[in-house]
């Protein structure tokens, strides 16, 4: 590897300035380090794509010079775009041992399994990827072994959190080492890099040994069928929801491929030792409605999610409705809202009674309320905060916070090199940031031309038209017109269009009607204008033109 001296630096590619899409680089004299890895979601800003990944192509073009991917924690905003990216990145990847089981299935779903050089560092472990010396600290979330990650070097040490909370009960694995942190602000920490989601929040995030005792006497109320949809990696979730049915007399089934990879992967782990088997997913059907608990995904209006199928009663396997119960056990991911709520008012039209963290303790969030953040920032004691995972909002929160804790707050967003040291830290430059479509089996930019038109589409309509002309571009028959989306079935609009269409067709020059790439644009502007001036839409137009 090629390495300059130079300095030491942070790079957010994204999830600064933005919720999800977390992908993170360090440069250390030359050499780079890649953290975390992560999907976002389209939501209401891009409703033409389901699924989001940050685009790598900076980061990708300097691969010889990157050292590692290092992954905090198996949540798909963190881990989700490592099978979709790797490729242009061919690194080794570094994880605890739960987030290599996570990945280990995704990466055989993706045929990269024997591509792909695994890491397995053990819990609070101290690694060397190349130049950069690393340690995992344990912190909580919602997702078992939760790392914050230190990075020392010769410019001074840096914290970065990754997502993470204080939660005393955590049902799954140890509580956060606080020792080890203030072990770290002992030694002195140049720069704590720190999750700023939930800054807003005053107290503390709540514990998940606080939402097993709410399940547990909740689910003992309820008659009928119960689902409750969660985070598939939220295991102390999953095995609270599957103790609270038990404790009421209930047999548990687990509805979504993401679901039942995290259970393999966490029993693969040791994980899940006080949950049941679960019934298949095929014979909970045959399970008496007062004994059963389905554990769905779909928590975030995902189309294509079990909880989905399920409001659409397309599912084929199970189907609620009146004296049934959906609890919704997780958040509202920022730009999810509409799909969640439509997903809800759907159960609630088909009679089932709907339950959340709004009306019922059944969720904590995973990430520091403002005495979580406090809390660490005593035991740290950065010289400089840099606040990130969160949209502007919260980063300026965040940066108010961290002055009044004694911290030098430095603000960034996708795209910034923050140069650290040597010297005082200082935006130096920026490079390109963007995000691709995971559209099937290829990625997409954002900003190209193909999802543009599918955006356009989705708006406005698209209008096909078929017509044959002879050599002198004379109409033949009648021009056939389809307007998916745009007109119902039955109007008369289409074929009116269709008639003018001919008419109009045969007022053009001879010129225009010899040549077919110039008969098939005065077409297009035919039809554009036509559908325009009756529904005051630009739709996308395609024609079909034989020449016979």
């Amino acid at each position: 590897m090629n390495v300059t001296s130079g300095d030491f630096a942070f790079i957010p590619l994204g999830g600064t300035g933005e919720i999800g899409l977390n992908l993170n680089v360090y440069r250390y004299d030359g050499a780079l380090l890649a953290i975390d890895c992560g999907i976002g979601f389209g939501g209401a800003e891009h409703p033409e794509v389901e699924v989001m990944v940050p685009d790598p192509a900076w980061l990708a073009e300097r691969r010889d010079r990157l050292a590692g991917l290092v992954i905090t924690h198996a949540h798909e905003d963190h881990i989700g775009a490592v099978a979709a990216l790797w490729r242009q990145l061919r690194c080794p990847v570094y994880g605890s041992p739960f987030v290599v089981a996570v990945l280990r299935r995704k990466l055989a779903e993706a045929g990269l399994l024997n591509e792909v050089k695994l890491h397995t560092i053990p819990l609070g472990g101290r690694f060397q990827v190349e130049s950069f010396d690393l340690q995992f600290i344990r912190v909580t979330h919602s997702v078992p072994e939760a790392q914050s990650l230190v990075i020392r070097t010769r410019y001074g040490t840096v914290l970065h959190t990754g997502d993470w909370k204080l939660d005393p009960d955590p049902l799954i694995g140890e509580p956060a080492d606080e020792a080890a942190f203030a072990k770290l602000g002992e030694e002195g920490v140049l720069a704590m890099i720190c999750d700023s989601t939930n800054v807003m929040v005053e107290g503390h995030s709540g514990s998940e040994g606080e939402v097993r005792r709410s399940l547990t006497a909740l689910l003992r109320q309820l008659k009928g069928r119960i689902a409750v949809t969660c985070f598939a990696t939220n295991l102390a979730r999953v095995e609270s929801i599957a103790v609270a049915a038990q404790a009421a007399g209930r047999r548990v089934a687990l509805f979504g491929r993401s679901l039942r990879n995290a259970e393999a992967a966490a029993r693969e782990c040791g994980y899940l030792t006080e949950a049941p088997e679960f019934v298949p997913e095929e014979e909970a059907a045959f399970v008496p409605d007062n004994e059963l608990v389905i554990i769905c995904t779909g928590s975030q209006g995902e189309p294509r999610s079990a909880m989905a199928k399920i409001a659409a009663d397309t599912h084929p396997s199970i189907a609620l409705g009146e004296g049934d119960t959906i609890i919704f056990s997780s958040r509202m991911i920022p730009g999810n809202e509409r799909a969640i709520l439509k997903m809800q008012d759907d159960l609630s039209r088909r009679g089932a009674r709907i339950m959340t963290a709004d009306d019922h303790m059944v969720h904590v969030s995973g990430h520091p309320a403002r005495d979580e953040l406090k809390r660490l920032y005593s035991l740290v004691k950065p010289k400089y905060a840099v606040p990130v995972h969160g949209e502007w909002r919260h980063l300026t929160e965040h940066a108010a916070l961290a002055r009044s804790l004694g911290a030098t707050p430095v603000l960034v967003e996708d795209g910034d090199v923050l140069s650290l040291a040597p010297g005082k830290p200082d935006i130096v430059e920026s490079v390109p940031v963007g995000k691709l479509a995971i559209d099937g089996d290829r990625l997409l930019p954002m900003e190209g031309g193909l999802l543009a038109a599918r955006k356009r589409m989705l708006f406005n309509g698209v209008v096909i038209a078929s017509l044959a002309v002879d050599q002198g571009g004379k109409v033949l028959g009648q021009p056939q017109l389809s307007a998916p989306g745009l007109f119902e079935n039955g109007d008369n609009e289409p074929a009116q269009i269709a008639v003018d269409l001919g008419r109009a067709v045969g007022d053009l020059p001879v010129i225009v009607r010899r040549e077919d790439d110039m008969l098939r644009e005065a077409v297009r502007g035919i039809l554009r204008k036509s559908v325009g001036k009756k529904l005051r839409k630009r739709p996308s137009v395609e024609v079909h033109l034989l020449r016979v």
